[in-house]
């Protein structure tokens, strides 16, 4: 069996840095999901913004299948040339899960086009999302909805482009609503964008998070990489004069 190779980016900082974190997430938010997401079909490393090439050299994007990433307080530091280079592997195939806070990531917005702003308020209200595209590969194991307990709101108005497909929608304790889980396909890439996860809660030891991510890693992962070129062809046919 062919393994899915997935890298789970993050900046790892507020794991670091605050210790109520670092009780939630000892090893780091990406270690928690890599170790919810377990399974005999993946192949799971680990990359964070400090490590050498800021975790992802070239080697490392060109054996990715997909690629998670959450970002928080250092989007400003991540290399505009790693982001062309990101965004060039998922133009020819490779698949990309934005999480939470990605939304307002160099990559997600390059990718987007759009300033992906939102609306958000902490003080861990609940969220319910509801599950709107039952016949989704990633909304499979899945039921009509799914509850958190404590959550960073995220609400509308969303910035992001009118091309995705709506899988999750979200509404909040207090009343707003957001499209908490979108698909798009950017080139020959799939791209997927899911809200949960806030560093201060345990969102990521959720049985139904990490079943969406689960779901999404496997719909992202791409049949061939298409190298995207801009070929002179001759005909295939004669052509008259």
């Amino acid at each position: 069996m062919k393994k899915i190779r997935v890298t789970i980016w993050n900046e790892f900082r507020h794991e670091k840095r605050v210790p109520r974190i670092q009780e939630i997430y000892p090893e780091g938010l990406h270690k928690a999901i890599a170790d919810g997401l377990a399974a005999d079909d993946l192949e799971i490393r680990l990359a964070a913004l400090d490590d050498p090439d800021q975790g992802l050299p070239d080697s490392l994007l060109d054996s990715t299948d997909v690629l998670l990433w959450w970002g928080h307080c250092a989007h400003g530091e991540v290399r505009d040339e790693l982001v062309a280079k990101i965004q060039a592997r998922v133009l020819s195939g490779m698949g990309l899960i934005a999480l939470h806070s990605a939304h307002f990531s160099k990559i997600f917005r390059a990718l987007m086009g759009t300033s992906c702003s939102l609306k958000w308020r902490e003080i861990g209200e609940r969220e319910r999302l509801w599950n709107i595209a039952p016949n989704h590969p990633i909304t499979q194991g899945i039921g009509e909805y799914f509850e958190l307990p404590h959550v960073e709101m995220y609400g509308e108005r969303f910035d992001i482009p009118a091309d995705g497909e709506l899988i999750f929608l979200s509404w909040y304790q207090g009343g707003e609503v957001f499209r908490s889980g979108v698909a798009f396909q950017r080139g020959c890439g799939k791209v997927f964008y899911f809200s949960p996860g806030h560093e201060s809660y345990p969102i990521y030891y959720d049985r139904n998070v990490l079943t969406v991510l689960g779901n999404a890693v496997r719909w992202a992962c791409p049949l061939r990489r298409i190298e995207v070129t801009c070929p002179q062809v001759k005909p295939l046919e004669k052509i008259g004069e």
